[in-house]
């Protein structure tokens, strides 16, 4: 691993360039932080990518792209005079150390329950009106109910045991049920949302990542299916002449397979 000093020396190598491509390249002369933006979503998403594919040579590289984003907007933040990645760096350092006082300071604490909770009541008494604030808007549906559900329980809003979370969703797809039944489109919707929440809660007190898990069996369908098609083109039959009963007989072969996923 490199020493301290060699960290450093790259950090300032990255900044360095930084400077010149703003200054010479005429893409990076014209980038905004708004046309960043989605860029950088697409970058972070890729760095997820790698990691549920546990491959670290690609995470290194992923980590990198982000790093150059984190600088390209603090290099933008610098021109305006708002702020550069001093700042940056300095505002994270200090949000870390008054966010721990169990290690800089003479809070106590007895397991990372304890953490969890001293962090959102600490963000309380900054400023913030709601433990929710922190919950950016356009995550995506099930990472948002993920992050809601550890937030309010960072402030003791939370099932005391998982049985209560499966009773609970057993309740939910009670209901689900019934609007099936009655056919009320709108009431499904609904129920259906209710019952994924309470997934998503059941899943957080088995210590389980509901868009991790879910990433893993989207990864699985998709090597069986691509199993499948490559079958199906080797019989040169296309799937929409196939039965369904032909089809299964390649996805059991595909399962047997054990394709990564």
């Amino acid at each position: 691993m490199n020493s301290r000093k060699d960290q450093l020396k790259a950090f300032d190598r990255l900044l360095t360039i930084m400077d010149e491509l703003r200054e010479q390249c005429p893409w990076d002369k014209k980038q905004t932080m708004e046309t960043l933006r989605h860029l950088t979503i697409e970058e972070t998403y890729e760095l997820g990518d790698a990691i549920l594919d546990k491959d670290l040579e690609e995470v290194k590289k992923e980590l990198g792209d982000v790093l150059l984003h984190i600088i390209f907007y603090s290099k933008i933040g610098s021109e305006t005079k708002d702020f550069d990645i001093a700042d940056v760096c300095n505002g994270i350092c200090e949000k870390l150390i008054n966010r721990h006082p169990h290690i800089y300071g003479d809070v106590d604490v007895e397991n990372e329950e304890d953490v969890k909770r001293n962090w959102e009541n600490l963000k309380l008494k900054e400023g913030k009106k709601s433990v929710l604030e922190g919950v950016p808007r356009s995550l995506p549906a099930l990472v948002k109910a993920n992050r809601i559900q550890e937030k309010v329980a960072g402030v003791g809003f939370d099932w005391e045991k998982p049985e209560q979370v499966w009773e609970k969703l057993q309740e939910e797809l009670q209901e689900f049920q019934y609007e099936i039944k009655v056919g009320n489109q709108d009431a499904m919707e609904s129920e259906f949302g209710d019952v994924m929440f309470s997934m998503v809660n059941y899943a957080r007190f088995l210590d389980i990542n509901p868009e991790n898990a879910l990433e893993r069996t989207n990864k699985k369908f998709t090597k069986r299916f691509q199993y499948l098609e490559e079958k199906a083109k080797s019989l040169n039959k296309p799937l929409k002449d196939m039965t369904l009963a032909e089809m299964d007989v390649f996805w059991e072969e595909a399962k047997q397979l054990q394709l990564p996923k």
